[in-house]
């Protein structure tokens, strides 16, 4: 008898060839410190938005262009020069598509944001990596010695993730200008932490898009939205792949209320920094190796037990991302920076999981 799968359509090569992503979203209801996100709540503004909108708000489709106008408003560019999409991951997905073909090359400096490499892998385009030193700092120079006529789009996540790590802007534009056969993709999810940004240079520099997203320090990563901004010529074809609704209207009824409440970004945005700084001192004191960073996260080594150190905090209620597998991070875990207060409990469990793997080891 046959298997009824034989019969299936099958997809095309490239997609049946790409790595499957699954994301580990196990026991969500503890101390969440390896997404990435927001680790307390959105704005109080953004809640009073949600209080009033009505379930007839939701029989009708998205309009995404008011709110790309306020947006752009916002960070200071034209409204023809950004547009909205269903988080950050949807905005890579979209611009890799629009502008890789067969015989392109993506240029990938490692280890970074995973999913450049599986989107650019549903593409007929190839993927050209630039290993980190040990240091895991941007690697400026071996990055510009890899440029070819086939590249054709360049994916640097500014700061980095997991590392941390930051490129200068002067490298960045240096890049654009050494290249400008090519897409430049600067993603900035992680800006709010670091305070230098490349936006400014969308409008003259033709081949430079920066990508942000509203799931980081905003705190609105349920909502799925995220941004890219660039020349005129550029986001005009990426709304040609774009679909019109992919913005749900939810998300674009709290999203002007969450860049009014500066306030309220600047408080939680301080906070991180703070409690950074803090655990890092509690990682130094434990004779752990760390990575300076710029985001907020902390990339640490642990070593061989990794994966036990990732277990025994996730049964102390404290997720944390094991990275060991990414180039270059052999042994390393990343851990989100939440509130002092959070990062207190985190900086307990931890020192209890190295007590238990690490006997007669240095206390915090």
């Amino acid at each position: 008898m046959s298997n009824p799968n034989d019969l299936c359509p099958k997809p095309r090569s490239r997609v049946s060839a790409m790595k499957e992503y699954h994301p580990p979203l196990g026991n969500r209801d503890a101390l969440r410190l390896d997404f990435n996100e927001n680790t307390l709540a959105c704005s109080p503004m953004v809640r009073e938005v949600l209080s009033r909108i009505s379930t007839g708000d939701l029989t009708r489709y998205p309009e995404r262009e008011p709110v790309e106008a306020i947006v752009a408003s916002h960070l200071g560019v034209s409204p023809q020069q950004v547009v909205l999409t269903n988080g950050v991951d949807e905005a890579i997905h979209v611009l890799f598509e629009t502008f890789l073909d067969a015989g392109d090359e993506l240029l990938l400096p490692v280890p970074t944001y995973t999913m450049y490499e599986v989107y650019a892998s549903a593409t007929d385009a190839g993927v050209v990596t630039v290993q980190a030193e040990g240091d895991l700092q941007f690697p400026f120079d071996r990055l510009l010695a890899a440029v070819t006529p086939r590249t054709k789009l360049i994916a640097i996540a500014n700061p980095n993730s997991p590392s941390g790590s930051v490129a200068k802007r002067e490298q960045l534009l240096e890049i654009a200008r050494c290249a400008p056969h090519a897409v430049v993709l600067v993603d900035e999810a992680y800006f709010h932490f670091h305070g230098e940004t490349v936006m400014d240079q969308v409008g003259s520099t033709p081949n430079l898009v920066v990508a942000r997203t509203f799931s980081k320090a905003y705190g609105l990563a349920g909502l799925r939205v995220g941004l890219l901004a660039g020349s005129l010529q550029l986001i005009s074809w990426v709304r040609r792949v774009l679909s019109p609704y992919s913005v749900n209207s939810i998300a674009l009824a709290c999203l002007p209320a969450a860049l009014e409440d500066d306030a309220y970004l600047d408080w939680y945005v301080g906070e991180v920094l703070q409690a950074r700084r803090e655990f890092e001192a509690a990682l130094d004191a434990a004779g752990l190796r760390r990575w300076p960073s710029s985001a907020n996260f902390v990339l640490v080594d642990v070593g061989e037990c990794h994966r036990e150190f990732t277990e025994r905090m996730r049964n102390a209620g404290v997720l944390v991302r094991d990275r060991s597998s990414d180039p270059g991070c052999g042994g390393c875990v990343r851990i989100t920076i939440g509130t002092r207060e959070q990062m207190r409990h985190a900086a307990a469990a931890l020192e209890s999981a190295l007590a238990d793997l690490r006997p007669g080891r240095k206390k915090i």
